[in-house]
């Protein structure tokens, strides 16, 4: 029942028309508390204020999923220098997200949506029975919490500095308009 409300708030939260379409641009991040490697509760809405780099990944220890984590914590610096926080989510463990963050030096939180709930909501979720992932996508948001850019199909080489480059275009139109 928890997880049909949850559903509920969410359509509610978010535009009719960015659910069919997968048109997410202008949609307010959705706000769901999910544990991190950790096992902090994290939701996007704590990094209010920065930019954040949601992005979704189909399992720890995986191939693309390492290289894709690796770019990320590689720029890291950059990241922050630039006032972006970066969080990556699948639908691994809290236990999987700690051996594979600690394996890496991960610097930046891992949620872990063991339940679907972010998958679901932000419609990345693949795959049929047990056989579920998160799709290798990613959400830009800005500093109000509000869904800039989706990256719908991600290549984990060079995603990071894309978002890099991206964010800096975004943050020049921004202060340009003001």
């Amino acid at each position: 029942m928890r997880h049909l409300i949850v559903a509920v708030l969410l359509m509610l939260a978010l535009p009719s028309a960015g659910l069919a379409e997968g048109k997410w641009v202008g949609a307010p991040a959705p706000v769901l508390r999910l544990p991190d490697q950790d096992g902090k509760l994290r939701s996007v809405a704590d990094f209010k204020g920065q930019w954040i780099a949601l992005y979704f990944y189909p399992k720890d220890n995986t191939p693309g999923c390492t290289q894709e984590a690796k770019r990320f914590r590689d720029r890291w610096a950059d990241f922050r220098k630039a006032g972006i926080m970066v969080i990556g989510a699948s639908l691994d463990g809290v236990a999987s997200h700690k051996r594979f963050a600690t394996d890496l030096g991960l610097p930046f939180p891992l949620l872990a949506d063991e339940k679907h709930e972010l998958a679901s909501a932000m419609g990345v979720l693949r795959g049929m029975g047990p056989l579920r992932h998160a799709g290798r996508e990613t959400f830009l948001i800005d500093p109000e919490g509000t869904i800039v850019y989706h990256y719908p199909d991600v290549d984990t080489a060079r995603h990071a500095e894309q978002v890099l480059q991206d964010v800096a275009r975004l943050s020049a139109k921004s202060a340009a308009r003001h």
